[in-house]
């Protein structure tokens, strides 16, 4: 099997104080490389937790994590951050745009941190930015631009160092219908060059657009949902 993402027995647990809260209870889960996966659930199911751990922002506190072939239960900070910069772009809900920065400039930020020269920078944001239908707003600041203009810059932002994985949470919550579908329709293309693609959401007919649907309930995989 080629997996990319390898989930075995992952446990996460949070305590304040005297209180312990298990986010997760023991996942198992795989991704192949080049599937387009939806994660749903109630709100607490474990979804937020799962794609903080897939993507390299928290790290399990029990059960095993592989990414890409390398264990990551173990890495330093300096390695997860490295690891989050090459492999894996994100998206949120909420954007997550520099306020006062351009369209350029919040698509430049990873390439910055990558140490990609200048020129080689300027033609990887204007080819993004193409790519996204955003060439005529690179100027353009996230207070002159729609909600759905701004998470077209975000995705572009996600693209930036060619990630193998694209990690969404609720990418399409902040915006419209209309907006949302063509969220959707641009994470189809991306998914039709070969990335990897996860999207966490509440929006049945969203996931229903994915290849596999993984259900989480009480922070573990519900066997009664669709795909496991």
């Amino acid at each position: 099997m080629n997996h990319i993402i390898e989930m075995k027995q992952v446990r996460k647990a949070y305590t304040t104080g005297k209180v312990t809260f298990e986010a997760l209870r023991g996942i198992d889960y795989t991704t192949d490389k080049g599937e387009f996966v939806a994660i749903v659930g109630p709100s607490g199911s474990g979804k937020s937790t799962m794609m903080n751990i897939i993507g390299c922002l928290d790290t399990p506190t029990g059960g095993e994590y592989v990414l890409d072939g390398q264990m990551v239960n173990k890495l330093s900070a300096n390695d997860l951050a490295d690891i989050r910069n090459r492999k894996i772009g994100f998206v949120f809900q909420a954007f997550n745009l520099l306020p006062y920065a351009t369209a350029f400039e919040n698509v430049e930020v990873p390439l910055l941190f990558a140490k990609v020269s200048a020129r080689k920078r300027r033609d990887r944001v204007m080819e993004l930015l193409c790519r996204v239908g955003l060439a005529d707003k690179v100027a353009n600041r996230p207070t002159e631009m729609s909600g759905g203009e701004m998470q077209r810059v975000a995705i572009a932002r996600a693209l930036a160092n060619e990630p193998e994985i694209i990690l969404a949470d609720e990418p399409t919550g902040n915006l419209d219908t209309k907006s949302g579908a063509e969220i959707v329709k641009l994470f189809h293309e991306m998914w039709q060059t070969g990335k990897t693609i996860i999207i966490i959401t509440h929006d049945m007919n969203i996931a229903r657009q994915t290849s596999r649907i993984l259900k989480l309930k009480d922070g573990l995989v519900d066997t009664n949902g669709n795909g496991a």
